[in-house]
């Protein structure tokens, strides 16, 4: 065995951060958070499905402070997941991949999620009315 030490690959402290690498770990990361948010789903649905008492237990947690901050959370990364995923795949059809253009887009599906994010939680707190 060699005991040279062998040179590291450069890590994310090396690079200067740009958006293309922030969409890029937010893609990823959002789609943990939307995997977290499909359980409180099944969770919800399971304590409708065992009546009253577990509904309202469900619905007193979601409607506490810390269930608001996730419910918009998880908004946030649905619209975003969204956004980013449809500028994929409009890359896929080879469009987008020039640097102007891929900067572009990437800040499109951040402003968008964003407005998208905004309706959401407008037409919520409005009671669902459009």
């Amino acid at each position: 065995m060699s005991s040279r030490e062998r040179p590291l690959s450069p890590h994310l402290q090396v690079y200067r951060w740009q958006i293309q690498m922030v969409t890029s770990i937010l893609h990823r990361a959002t789609g943990i958070v939307l995997a977290a948010g499909a359980l409180v789903i099944a969770a919800g649905l399971l304590a409708l499905m065992l009546g009253p008492e577990s509904w309202t237990c469900f619905t007193t947690h979601a409607g506490a402070w810390y269930g608001q901050v996730f419910l918009f959370g998880w908004s946030w990364a649905f619209a975003y997941h969204l956004c980013n995923g449809i500028r994929h795949v409009v890359q896929d059809f080879g469009h987008g991949f020039s640097i102007p253009a891929f900067v572009r887009n990437s800040w499109l599906s951040v402003a968008g999620s964003l407005a998208i994010t905004a309706l959401i939680w407008a037409c919520a707190l409005n009671g669902g009315a459009a």
